[in-house]
């Protein structure tokens, strides 16, 4: 069409004339024409556009130094790429940094008594609300929900999922928790959250009042099974019906957990996605963690529980981490000090806490070695 606009306008029509035979507005006419007489085309051109803010090596020499050292700020940064003579606004450093999925690298603290807490614990009335102070040194965790009911799951996996495409799940729990509204024996909701995550489930949930804001994010082969040994009838025929990677107890007797997680990230992990890791206390023996609301024998040792989760925090991709059923409830006070513990430990192996130790990259302290006759400093 501009083609021809241009032919009719050097046969030595007017404006009106081409906008007339071929039925274009006129000033859609001018424009192509003055295009033409500038550029000497009609082709689209590309645009200059507005130049980048951070070249490619200036955003390769920031994720490099975030990746060294979590706790570095954006005006370390903004100082360190001055060094190479780039100029940029601290917050288009974090702005980067956010689409690159380096979040967080200030610790978060969180007071363990709220100021409303403290009055009612001074004046002995209300319930006190316990904190869990963590600090972060993982730069990729994105979120953590502690000590709740599992059917939190419902909302932390769908708000992961609308957040962040093709992620996938390690479900540690005595329970497979897939019951469907129609199979469950006992009617609780803590029973069936994996049901109404799943797609190939979703024609088996009947609408209920207040559940039609829940989608299905995720699919059968997304999600990995760890620790099960107490499953009702509906739910094993679910898992082999669709074919769901599990591990019971008797795999993790039978292989080593080594050789389970070894399995689990070969088949999650064929490609780059995001894990939602959800463990569920009563995984743990009750001989070690009590203080839950459905406590089953023959559970995962403290050791493999960690070994689990500093295995899914070597793959350096956990971006949300649940941990819950640690009921301060049930049980006296030495089981629930049991049972927080071994969460914690849970938890802080999930966030790079090494049981062989760990040092700060930027750690630089003289390090005096004696040799007979010889004393060597290093600084390293």
């Amino acid at each position: 069409m501009r083609t021809e606009v241009i032919e009719i306008y050097q046969s030595g029509k007017g404006y009106k004339a081409i906008s007339k035979v071929l039925g274009l507005q006129r000033t859609t006419v001018r424009a192509i024409i003055h295009k033409w007489q500038k550029h000497g085309t009609v082709v689209n051109l590309p645009r200059s556009g507005r130049p980048t803010k951070i070249t490619p090596r200036a955003q390769r020499r920031l994720i490099r130094e975030v990746t060294k050292d979590p706790r570095t700020t954006s005006k370390e940064l903004q100082a360190s790429l001055a060094s190479i003579k780039v100029s940029v606004h601290d917050s288009t450093i974090r702005k980067r940094l956010g689409k690159n999925g380096l979040h967080g690298r200030f610790p978060r603290r969180k007071p363990l008594l709220s100021k409303k807490n403290i009055r009612n614990k001074k004046s002995g009335r209300g319930q006190i609300v316990f904190h869990t102070t963590v600090y972060i040194y993982i730069v990729k965790i994105d979120c953590q929900c502690l000590f709740l009911h599992h059917s939190l799951a419902i909302g932390s996996i769908s708000g992961h999922a609308r957040s962040q495409n093709n992620l996938c799940v390690v479900w540690v729990d005595a329970h497979a928790d897939i019951n469907t509204p129609l199979s469950t024996p006992t009617g609780n909701i803590h029973g069936q959250p994996v049901s109404y995550l799943l797609k190939e489930l979703h024609s088996k949930i009947p609408v209920m009042p207040g559940f039609s804001w829940i989608k299905p994010c995720i699919s059968a082969k997304d999600i990995v099974y760890i620790g099960l040994r107490d499953l009702d009838p509906g739910e094993h025929y679910i898992i082999q019906h669709l074919g769901i990677k599990s591990f019971s107890m008797w795999e993790l007797d039978h292989l080593g957990i080594s050789r389970v997680m070894e399995e689990t990230c070969d088949y999650l992990l064929t490609k780059y996605r995001p894990i939602h890791l959800s463990f569920d206390i009563d995984a743990i023996d009750p001989s070690l963690a009590p203080a839950t609301g459905t406590p089953m024998v023959g559970g995962l040792t403290y050791r493999e529980g960690v070994y689990l989760a500093e295995a899914i925090c070597k793959t350096g991709l956990l971006s949300v981490l649940d941990l819950v059923e640690v009921n301060p409830n049930l049980g006296n006070t030495e089981e629930v000090a049991s049972t927080v513990n071994y969460a914690l430990g849970i938890i802080l192996s999930s966030f790079g806490y090494v049981r062989g130790g760990s040092h700060p990259s930027h750690y630089n302290r003289g390090i005096r070695i004696f040799l007979p006759f010889l004393i060597l400093e290093l600084n390293q």
